[in-house]
C-alpha cells in the first residue's frame, strides 16, 4: 500500500513541476551560485587530492565513530560544557525543555540549523510559551512566512525580492518599496534587540572537533556568534555525523564547505567554540549544553553499503545540482532534508516504508556523484535503497509482475522480435500505465537491433 507521504509527494511535485514561475525563481538563485562556484574551485591546485583527502577523512570519522565522539566529550567537559546523548527527537527536546525550565527561559534566540528542523524545535518551543526567533535572514524570512526551509544552505531560494518586500510589508509593516538592503536593515533592528533579551541561545555545528573537544560553526551573517556568545546559556544540537578527528582538518574541509556551498573561498565568520566562558575571559555564555543526535543515524551506521551517506558536510551542491530539485523544489519533499542527500538518507532516518519513493524521485544522471565534494556515491546509494526497500517487502504486486514480465521478454530474443512496433508500444504504454503516466511515451523502433544485424551481416 502506498505511504500518504508518496501520495503528497507526487500531487505537490507535479504540481510545481508545471508551475513556472516557480521554476524561473529557483533556477535564477541556482544559477547564480552555479556562476561562481567553479571561480570557488580555483583556490585548490589538485581538487580531485583534496576531494579524496575529505572524503578519506570522513571515512577515518564514521568508521571510528563512538571513539571520537567520546574523545569530544571527554575534552569538552573539562572545561565546564555538559553533553547530552540524544537518541531520538523526543530525548532531544525533553533535555531542552529541563533546560528551558532550570533558566526560566521565556525567550531563545536561534542560529541557522537542520537539525533544529528535524526536531521541530520551534513548534516545541512554542507549546512551551517560549518564544524562539530565527535569526539568519533566510531562516528570518520562512518563520515570519510559516514556512519550512526551503533549501539546506539558502532557506528562502524560492522567494524573490518582491516576494520578500511583500512579506515584510504584511508581517512587520514595512513599504512595500523597500530594496532589498533597507529590508535586511529592518531585520538587523529587529533581531538585535530579540539578542538582548534572550536568555538561552541555540546553535548548529558544522563539524564537531574531536582532539580538542569543540564544535566549529560556518557562516556569513554572524548571527551565530551572537547567538553563541550573549545569552547566558548556549545550546548547541548537532548530528553525531558531524565529527572530524582533528582541529587540523579543518583547513581542509572550511574552504570545501563554502567552495561548494556559495563559491566563497571561505565564509565570513568561523568560530571553534570549546566550552563556556573560563574563568579567565571576559564574554561568551555561563553554560554551554551539547546535544549529540542520533534519530536513526546509528541505523544508517550500521548499514555497511549506505553509511557512506553520513560523510555529508551538508554544502547543498547536490540540490544545486539536479534537475529533479530544481523542477519540483524543496518543500516538494516534505523532509528535512531534500535533493539528493535527502532522498538517500530520509528512508533510513524516518521508515522505508513512508519514505522510499524519495529513491525513485531521480534520473540517475549522477550529477549529484559529480559535484559532492566528499565524493558520496549519491546516485548508486539511490539504487542501493531501492534495491533494500524490495528485499524489504515494499513492492506490490503489479510491480513485480511487470518487472518479471519485463526480465523474461528482454531474456528471450524470440519475443523481443514478436510483434511490430505499433503493437509493442501500445502494450507497454496502455498496460504499464503506473510507467507511463508521469513520463513520456516509449517508442520501440520499426526494427529491433538483431533484425538490423542479421541484414547488415547479409551485406
Amino acid at each position: 500500500m502506498e505511504s500518504i507521504y508518496a501520495a503528497s509527494f507526487e500531487s505537490k511535485s507535479s504540481a510545481k513541476a508545471v508551475d513556472l514561475d516557480h521554476r524561473k525563481k529557483i533556477n535564477t538563485n541556482i544559477g547564480k551560485y552555479n556562476a561562481v562556484v567553479p571561480k570557488g574551485k580555483l583556490q585548490f591546485t589538485d581538487l580531485h587530492r583534496v576531494r579524496e583527502l575529505a572524503k578519506n577523512r570522513k571515512w577515518e570519522a564514521v568508521e571510528h565513530l563512538d571513539l571520537h565522539l567520546t574523545q569530544f566529550e571527554s575534552q569538552i567537559t573539562k572545561r565546564g560544557a555538559k553533553v547530552f546523548w540524544a537518541e531520538d527527537s523526543e530525548q532531544a527536546l525533553s533535555f531542552i525543555g529541563e533546560i528551558c525550565k532550570e533558566k526560566s527561559c521565556k525567550s531563545l534566540v536561534k542560529s541557522k540549523s537542520m537539525v533544529t528542523e528535524e526536531i521541530h524545535l520551534n513548534t516545541y518551543l512554542e507549546s512551551l510559551g517560549i518564544e524562539s526567533v530565527e535569526t539568519d535572514l533566510g531562516e528570518y524570512i520562512q518563520q515570519l512566512d510559516g514556512e519550512a526551509p526551503y533549501h539546506i544552505v539558502t532557506p528562502a531560494m524560492h522567494k524573490s525580492k518582491e516576494d520578500v518586500a511583500k512579506l515584510f510589508a504584511e508581517k512587520l509593516g514595512t513599504d512595500i518599496n523597500m530594496t532589498p538592503e533597507e529590508l535586511t536593515l529592518v531585520a538587523r533592528k529587529n533581531l538585535r534587540e530579540k539578542y538582548t533579551a534572550a536568555e538561552i541561545g541555540v546553535t548548529g555545528a558544522n563539524f564537531i572537533i574531536s582532539d580538542i573537544g569543540a564544535i566549529a560553526v560556518t557562516e556569513n551573517e554572524g548571527n551565530a556568534r551572537l547567538s553563541a556568545s550573549w545569552p547566558k546559556t548556549h545550546i548547541v544540537i548537532v548530528g553525531i555525523e558531524k565529527v572530524i578527528p582533528s582541529i587540523n582538518d579543518l583547513g581542509l574541509f572550511w574552504p570545501l564547505l563554502s567552495t561548494y556551498g556559495t563559491g566563497q573561498q571561505v565564509t565570513v565568520y568561523n568560530s571553534i567554540i570549546s566550552g563556556p566562558r573560563q574563568a579567565e575571559e571576559t564574554d561568551g555564555p555561563e553554560e554551554m549544553y551539547v546535544i549529540l543526535l542520533d534519530n536513526g543515524r546509528t541505523d544508517l551506521l550500521a548499514n555497511a553499503k549506505s553509511r557512506e551517506a553520513l560523510y555529508c558536510i551538508r554544502c547543498g551542491a547536490c540540490l544545486n545540482a539536479c534537475p529533479v530539485y530544481k523542477n519540483i523544489g524543496g518543500h516538494a519533499y516534505e523532509t528535512t532534508y531534500s535533493g539528493p542527500i535527502g532522498s538517500v538518507i530520509t528512508p533510513h532516518l524516518r521508515g522505508m516504508h513512508d519514505y522510499k519513493h524519495l529513491s525513485y524521485a531521480s534520473s540517475l544522471c549522477g550529477n549529484c556523484t559529480e559535484v559532492c565534494p566528499v565524493k558520496i556515491n549519491l546516485q548508486e546509494l539511490l539504487l542501493e535503497n531501492r534495491r533494500e526497500s524490495v528485499i524489504e517487502g515494499e513492492s506490490n504486486f503489479a510491480e513485480k509482475f511487470a518487472w518479471k514480465m519485463w526480465k523474461q521478454a528482454s531474456l528471450s530474443r524470440t519475443l523481443m522480435n514478436q510483434g511490430t512496433a505499433p503493437i509493442k508500444n501500445w502494450v507497454i504504454n496502455k498496460m504499464f500505465k503506473g510507467w507511463a503516466d508521469k513520463r513520456a511515451p516509449l517508442e520501440f523502433p520499426k526494427k529491433t537491433f538483431n533484425q538490423l544485424w542479421k541484414e547488415q551481416h547479409k551485406k
